[in-house]
Parts: structure tokens; sequence; C-alpha cells
């Protein structure tokens, strides 16, 4: 029990973090005449026309305690994320939250999402400080940031300095990839829309707090669309017929952080992390 409390504390105190470049203007924002982010201004382009994805993202949807099938506060104001309060997602406990009668699992995986639940997700690889899968990392309370070219697009994620690499230069997926805890991703545009097919994950790859999983026979599609420039929206599909009945679909969706950057935010013994983060907290 002491160890989740220190966990779920962990968590909670990561949620209200300031970066190492707080308050330095990020060039080529958009901003209203009382200074505060245009989020409706036109998405950014690349030299090749496409939707511009680079920037820092974290969650546009906080979890409020809301239940499930419950929508979230209208309340939530459009504006751009806060560095020093960067809350989690309403997916981050459970994945399905939205999906009626919840995620569609397999009956051997039921008890295990239900033990792992219940002892609320002591076996949890993010506790173990274990790298966190993609499709995990959009609701957790850690900055992610896009680096974004015509052939490449990488994702940053400030949570013990992982990295994504997703191509757009065509190549074909992997045939008989060797699993990895990000998998291989390939994509391709259709208009605007990124479409991101990824493969050759790991077997039991966390994708909440619940415990729920993907598998190695797993295919993911992403669909990542910023129809403007304080948005993201990431229509994900997921078919892994090891660990579901059928394929499910959910919608992630992000704004953008300005004016901040990454952090150092490592999960190990003797980190200064917390120290650091205190220092720099804005006093009230």
């Amino acid at each position: 029990m002491r160890l989740v409390l220190v966990i779920l504390g962990t968590l909670i105190a990561s949620s209200p973090l300031a970066a190492q470049w707080v308050n330095y203007p990020t060039a080529g924002v958009p901003r209203r005449p009382d200074g505060k982010v245009n989020m409706s201004a036109p998405a950014p382009r690349l030299a090749n026309g496409k939707p511009d994805l680079s920037g820092i993202w974290m969650t546009a949807e906080p979890n409020r305690g809301v239940g499930r099938g419950t929508p979230p506060p209208a309340t939530i104001p459009d504006e751009a994320g806060d560095q020093r309060n960067i809350t989690a997602s309403r997916q981050m406990r459970d994945i399905g939250i939205d999906l009626p009668g919840g995620l569609p699992y397999q009956p051997w995986l039921i008890p295990i999402v239900k033990e792992r639940t219940a002892n609320e997700a002591i076996d949890d690889p993010h506790i173990r400080c274990l790298p966190d899968n993609f499709l995990r990392a959009y609701g957790l309370p850690h900055l992610l940031k896009f680096v974004h070219s015509p052939q490449l697009l990488v994702v940053l994620n400030e949570m013990n300095a992982g990295y994504r690499q997703v191509f757009t230069d065509g190549r074909p997926l992997p045939k008989d990839p060797h699993p990895t805890w990000q998998g291989y991703s390939s994509a391709t545009w259709s208009g605007d829309t990124l479409v991101i097919d990824t493969i050759g994950l790991r077997d039991d790859t966390w994708i909440d707090w619940n415990g729920s999983v993907l598998t190695e026979a797993a295919k993911v599609r992403e669909e990542i669309r910023r129809p403007d420039f304080g948005h993201l929206e990431i229509k994900v599909t997921v078919d892994d017929p090891k660990a579901y009945t059928k394929p499910w679909t959910v919608t992630l969706k992000q704004r953008i952080v300005v004016d901040t950057d990454l952090i150092d935010e490592i999960c190990l013994e003797n980190e200064k992390f917390e120290e650091f983060v205190e220092k720099i907290r804005p006093k009230a």
C-alpha cells in the first residue's frame, strides 16, 4: 500500500511542472491582442505543404474525476497548456472510458485487468521506471515534443528522455519485427491527416493505469490532424486479436504548450528532478 501511495504521489507531484526555459518565448506563435495564444489560428505547414505537427503538447482533456461515459466539463478553457500545471488525461486510468461497455477484452485478459485495477497497478512498468508506450504517453502528465520534417516525425517524451521515430519516407514496415517498446512506425498522408501504422510492440505493453495491454499481435493506426495552431486530434484504432475480441477506436486530444521546453525528468534512484522542480516552481 505504501508503494502505491508513493507512486500516486509521484504522478501528482509531476503535474505542476516548470521546464528549463520557462518564459522563453516560442517563435512564430500567433497571439491575440491580449497576448494569449490564438489557438484557432491556422496550423503551420511544412515545406511540402502538409501540416507541421511540431510543437510541445499535453492532454487537452484533463482528468476531472468524471466517470465512464460522462463527458468532461464544458468549462475547460480553450487556451495553451500551462507547463506549471501538466495534467493527466481522462483516459490515463481507463483508455476505453468513452467506449460503450469499455474495452472488448479477450476472456483471458479480464481477470488480469481486474486484479491490476484492484491493486492500484502495483506491477505497472511505468512505476518501475520502464519506457512508456506512445499510446499511453498521450495521456500521462508529461510533455511530448514533436519534431516534424517531410521525411520523419520524432516524438520526444520528457519522462525518462524517451523517443519515438515515425518514418514518412515511404519505407515499408518490417515483415518479422523484433518486438520493441515503441514498435515500428511508418506513415503516409491522407489529405491533411497523417496516418501512422505501427507493429512490432512487446507483449504486455500497458496502455492505461488499469493494466490494459497491447501484445505482439497488435496493429495500431493513428490518424493525426492538426486542425489549427493549438490542437492535435489523434484518432487511434487498435487491432489486437490476441488481447481484444474486436478492433476498437478512441480519440485522444492534445493542446499546444508554448514558451517552455522539455525538462530532464528521470525516474532513477537519487535523481534530483523533484528538488530542481521545487527550486523553479512559482511561489504562491
